[in-house]
């Protein structure tokens, strides 16, 4: 996510302690909450399928491909 939008959902989060946020406030400030989220799930899950698991025998197994195989549980 731009630096510029999270400055703006941070000053949205600044009015809105101070006063109350317009309709059209409101809807900006929950646009650019869930794309904050989408954006930071994304991150996560690019970084828990990069991750290796090593097992106790010293095998290697990719995340992602557990995922894929599905043996996820």
């Amino acid at each position: 996510m731009e630096k510029k939008k999270l400055d703006r959902l941070s000053e949205l989060t600044r009015i809105s302690r101070e006063r109350e946020l317009t309709e059209k406030e409101k809807a900006e400030r929950t646009e650019l909450r869930n794309e904050y989220r989408r954006a930071v799930t994304g991150n996560l899950r690019a970084q828990l399928e990069s991750m290796t698991i090593v097992e106790p025998d010293g095998s290697k197994i990719k995340v992602s491909d557990l995922k894929r195989s599905g043996e996820e549980s």
